[in-house]
């Protein structure tokens, strides 16, 4: 999750709100590839979390990092929460998964060069501790009790929180893994059209990367468990955002509707201040009770705007958000197969017209059976491995138009990182599936053995 914003002056006009938004145009030469990747830590020998603090621990790991890489620290109330080097951060998520949130790039090549250069750096230090990690959606056997909540003040408000709101948001804070990828627009009408591709596509995205079929001890009877917990987590800050597709969508329209969503926080001197439930337009006249006679700060705006949850989500750029945490070389399959719907205006164009005619009802409908049934889904008659092979196909034609080169120029594009897609396409099973078969098959029912064959 995202870490506490810093800078800007006060909030003086309500039209800053939007232009804060709009702050994020960029020119398309300017645009970059921004991956973010989740993964659980565990003990080898006991397949048990790891702790925030001890010998074999999250701290220990960060330690690691800090003192064998160069990574700087980051603190939080003189517990060390986070690291960051050369434009990238290393963050914890409640349940003291890792995560990396990668430095802006210009090509899939760099970004893969980091992700398996993030991940060498974490496995040598996690081999010297009797550690390990694993990519997965959700927690395959881990019970709520079992994992730990990382020593962050936001983390703390939250945990609280989303025990009254949904029936699932401390499922999503304690035990699942995203990956992710933030990508830019050229303008107010470009961010529309990107949005409305995105978040109508998403549950290509959730079928095609579905990997959490387990779910404290045995098959949950979805593919995307995280996709589910999802679902019935906080209806007032997640799901397709309906509006987005009306006429008149743009900055403003986002904004208003963030202005709606209960807050979560203050940031102040270091610490969180407990503004749960509260409004932010209360906050702009002053009377927020929790700050009385205080106004807000842009800073103050830009957290807020990383305490809504959708299935695709506007900042200055644009965060896609429907993908489980996974196997290596889909880590890099994930910012593939979006840039290349997104950074060829054919292909988005092209991707758009797939889903364009949808409506509310049929999004929707789309969301709930990628989760449940991931390629197999079908909807209206149409069935998912078909959207995902003509989706798969537009990424690799905007990946050709983009003729990004690789090692040295040898590798003409960055259309080889969709071969994980393309294999699923063409066998119609994603991870989820793969490990239902193994679970079934070779295991015999010994969930344990995921540790040995899917730890990074």
């Amino acid at each position: 999750m995202s870490i506490p914003q810093s800078g800007g002056g006060l909030i003086e006009h309500h039209s800053q709100l939007a232009e804060f938004l709009a702050k994020g145009c960029k020119p398309k030469s300017e645009w970059k590839i921004g991956t973010e990747h989740e993964k659980f830590g565990y003990c080898k020998d006991t397949h048990l979390p790891l702790p925030y603090d001890g010998p074999r621990s999250i701290l220990a790991m960060l330690e690691g990092l800090r003192d064998r890489f160069g990574w700087s620290e980051v603190r939080e109330a003189d517990k060390l929460i986070g690291l960051k080097k050369d434009g990238a951060n290393i963050s914890l998520e409640p349940g003291g998964q890792l995560e990396l949130s990668g430095a802006p790039l210009d090509s899939i090549h760099q970004t893969c060069d980091e992700v398996n250069h993030h991940l060498d750096e974490v496995k040598a230090v996690a081999d010297g501790i009797g550690a390990g990690f694993i990519g997965l959606g959700a927690a395959p056997v881990w019970t709520h009790e079992q994992m730990p909540l990382m020593p962050k003040g936001r983390y703390k408000l939250m945990d609280s929180y989303m025990g009254r709101v949904g029936t699932h948001g401390t499922q999503m804070m304690r035990r699942t893994c995203t990956v992710q990828v933030n990508l830019d627009f050229a303008s107010e009408a470009d961010m529309v059209l990107k949005m409305r591709t995105a978040v109508a596509l998403q549950p290509v995205a959730n079928a095609l990367f579905g990997n959490s079929p387990f779910f404290e001890g045995e098959p949950n009877g979805h593919k995307s468990w995280r996709g589910r917990v999802w679902r019935d987590l906080d209806a007032a800050r997640t799901g397709t955002v309906p509006f987005i597709f009306e006429d008149g969508f743009g900055f403003e329209a986002w904004a208003e509707w963030v202005l709606d969503v209960p807050m979560y926080f203050v940031y102040r001197d270091g610490k969180y201040v407990d503004a749960l439930g509260m409004s932010f337009r209360d906050f702009l006249r002053g009377e927020l009770p929790a700050l009385p006679g205080e106004k807000p700060t842009l800073s103050d705006w830009a957290d807020h705007l990383t305490t809504v949850f959708p299935e695709a989500r506007v900042k200055q750029y644009i965060e896609m958000r429907g993908a489980d945490g996974g196997p290596w070389r889909r880590l890099c399959a994930l910012p593939a197969f979006w840039v290349g719907m997104m950074y060829d205006q054919t292909a988005l164009e092209a991707a758009w017209d797939l889903a364009k005619g949808w409506d509310a009802e049929t999004r929707e409908a789309w969301r709930v059976a990628a989760t449940v049934d991931g390629m197999q889904a079908e909807v209206g008659g149409l069935k998912m491995r078909d959207l995902a092979r003509e989706c798969v196909a537009i990424s690799e034609a905007g990946l050709k138009a983009r003729a990004r080169p690789g090692a040295g120029g040898l590798i003409p594009d960055e259309t080889h990182f969709l071969n994980a897609l393309k294999e699923t396409v063409e066998t119609g099973k994603a991870p989820a599936d793969e490990l239902l078969d193994a679970y079934n098959g070779k295991w015999a029912g010994d969930l344990d053995r995921i540790y040995d064959e899917y730890s990074y």
